[in-house]
């Protein structure tokens, strides 16, 4: 039951990736990524785990990518031989952002760190 639960997830993940990509039309929502889909058990629900190469706006454009739920679920339907399609709701990906102003911390350390004078 695991490993079909597994290969539903990648069903899913791959092709709402491509949905995403390249069904939805609009301008507004610039170019996204997929980074990750976590599928409830039951199949009843796919967190779609998303960032935005412009991460300007990004709570803006995931609005509007909220709001294309209906039609990513019914080409999702179009694509997959299963009975139940989940209910698909976007995230923002944060982890990126994380990582990013991580870097940034270490970064001022390790050039703090440099200022101080070496005992040789």
């Amino acid at each position: 039951m695991a490993d079909r639960h597994k290969r539903v997830q990648a069903l899913i993940s791959r092709n709402v990736a491509d949905i995403v990509q390249f069904e939805i039309k609009k301008a507004s929502i610039g170019l996204v990524s997929v980074n990750e889909v976590v599928v409830y058990d039951d199949l009843s629900q796919a967190n779609v785990y998303v960032s935005f190469l412009d991460p300007k706006g990004a709570h803006n454009k995931l609005e509007e990518l909220q709001r294309t739920e209906g039609f990513v679920r019914s080409s999702l339907a179009k694509k997959l031989d299963i009975y139940k399609v989940p209910r698909i709701r976007f995230f923002l990906d944060e982890a990126m952002e994380k990582a990013r102003k991580l870097d940034e911390a270490l970064a001022r350390e390790q050039a703090e760190l440099d200022k101080l004078p070496h005992n040789d």
